[in-house]
């Protein structure tokens, strides 16, 4: 791999909901990120009204610096378990949009600092290539390892 990062950005997203403390979950987030690039994360909150006139908080941020995207990646990839990869890897066509790779994470289980694939209440992902075709992102993610 070239010297330039292959990625232009990571959007996150999560949710925290009126029965959950919003520090723990953006813990949680920072849990599923390289130890490095915990600190410096800046998160924008947006209030919002769920169904039942609940509260609830939108957590978003983006990562830009090149030098935390690859190895974003990376982390994922070493701390992901070897089922989830190769649930991911049956499933790429449908996480793979236009330059972009979605995933989603267990919000209770990267608490406790595990790393784990899920649709409920999840942690966004949204890892945008730049310049890559949809072949191209799955080769990099199999050379990465997160994909079998």
């Amino acid at each position: 791999m070239s010297s330039k990062s292959p990625i232009g950005y990571i959007d996150i997203r999560v949710f925290a909901h009126a029965t959950e403390d919003s520090e723990k979950v953006l813990d949680s987030v920072k849990n599923v990120l390289p130890i490095e690039s915990r600190d410096d994360l800046f998160f924008k909150k947006k209030r919002l009204t769920g169904y039942y006139k609940n509260p609830i908080i939108l957590y978003q941020t983006r990562l830009n610096d090149k030098g935390v995207l690859l190895n974003t990646l990376k982390y994922i990839s070493i701390n992901l378990d070897s089922l989830d990869k190769e649930n991911l890897t049956k499933k790429i066509k449908i996480h793979l949009e236009k330059k972009n790779l979605y995933l989603r994470f267990d919000k209770q289980l990267a608490f406790n600092k595990t790393i784990k694939f899920s649709a409920k209440d999840p942690i966004h992902f949204k890892i945008h290539f730049k310049n890559k075709t949809s072949r191209e992102i799955i080769e990099l993610c199999t050379e990465l390892g997160l994909l079998q």
